[in-house]
């Protein structure tokens, strides 16, 4: 088997000429999910600084669509921020597509393999509405859990809408709107992500645990995807509408 160095270069590649390979475990056998997160772990090293993580697979909507049924978790490179009114450029891409989020910005430092949601929320400076571009290295995002995740979960672009506090509001019960060239294409609540989007963030700082990982004052947290992601092509305009957060707008060129 390749070793995960090897395995890490050909995903960086694939991402840089912007061509997709085929499942690393249709190739590898045995390839499993902790070797992935060590590929993963090795993309990190090279993604220079951080912004925060992600979530991947939380929604059962999101579960079917890419044929798995656990969260996985990636990080979030700074320089794959969007700023709100820049135009995703889909030629950088391979096949992006766009999904709903509910975004959170820690106030606390926060770690451990026993965190809960109330832990979380405790944590939470304030909460954003989000856009989520992914863009899968594997053909036609066709993948099993190890292959995801080292593909840092289909990580591509992300679009933070106006923060607000997070105090007072019940993230559950949020009601989330997808929009695709002024269509609703998607609708959902926060508790789409594992019953709670804090018990995603939960989940997250637990698995971090694993690696004496956790987050940090100031992190973002992109707390999974609350509908099926939508693909986009140039000239395409998704919108995200969230209650009480807001409404964030991405156009495509």
């Amino acid at each position: 088997m390749p070793s995960p160095d090897e395995i890490a270069a050909r995903l960086t590649k694939a991402r840089a000429d912007r061509s997709p390979i085929s499942s690393l475990s249709a190739e590898l056998d045995g390839f499993s999910l902790g070797a992935a997160y060590e590929v993963q772990r090795l993309l990190r090293l090279e993604s220079g600084q951080l912004s925060g993580w992600k979530l991947g697979v939380t929604s059962r909507a999101k579960q079917a669509q890419v044929g798995v049924s656990d969260p996985v978790r990636g990080h979030l490179a700074a320089a794959d921020a969007l700023d709100l009114g820049e135009p995703l450029v889909v030629a950088d891409h391979i096949q992006p597509r766009c999904e709903p989020e509910i975004v959170f910005i820690m106030g606390a430092d926060l770690a451990g393999p026993s965190v809960t949601s109330s832990a979380v929320l405790a944590a939470t400076a304030s909460v954003a509405v989000g856009i989520e571009v992914l863009d899968s290295r594997y053909t036609d995002y066709k993948f099993t859990m190890p292959d995801v995740v080292a593909d840092n979960t289909s990580a591509g672009r992300y679009l933070v809408g106006t923060a607000v506090p997070a105090a007072g509001l019940d993230l559950r019960l949020i009601g989330v709107v997808l929009e695709h060239n002024g269509e609703v294409v998607a609708t959902a609540a926060g508790a789409a992500a594992l019953g709670h989007p804090a018990a995603a963030v939960a989940w997250l700082v637990r698995s971090l645990a694993s690696e004496n990982e956790g987050l940090r004052a100031g992190d973002i947290v992109l707390s999974g995807g609350l509908t099926a992601a939508v693909p986009v092509r140039a000239g395409d305009v998704v919108t995200a509408t969230a209650d009480r957060l807001g409404s964030i707008e991405l156009g495509c060129t």
